[in-house]
């Protein structure tokens, strides 16, 4: 069983027992959250339900396991023979997300 479930503007793919990052969320770690905007499931006959744009009855049940901030993505920004170099890092906030129950 899986479903499809729009996070933050991003799709993600959740499974039961699954922990994923997604976007930073205004949660505390511990908090059960409902996800709502299910896109699509699978259940586990194979039946495949997809919604227009999301299905009504579907809703996925998960836990917030940690906030923190990704590992450090490096850009860099060049422009030959002018002497121009800039170097800026930067750490994206997340939300890591562990799938407790899909139901629908």
């Amino acid at each position: 069983m899986y479903a499809i479930v729009e996070i933050g503007g991003r799709q993600h793919m959740l499974q039961p027992n699954q922990t994923v990052k997604v976007d930073r969320l205004s949660s505390e770690k511990g908090d059960e959250i409902k996800l709502g905007k299910v896109l699509a499931i699978k259940d586990d006959e194979g039946e495949l339900r997809v919604g227009r744009p999301y299905l009504d009855d579907a809703q996925i049940t998960a836990r917030v396991v940690e906030q923190g901030r990704d590992r450090k993505v490096m850009v860099v920004k060049y422009k030959a023979k002018k002497g121009y170099r800039r170097k800026v890092g930067h750490r994206q906030p997340f939300t890591a997300l562990h799938v407790l129950d899909i139901t629908g």
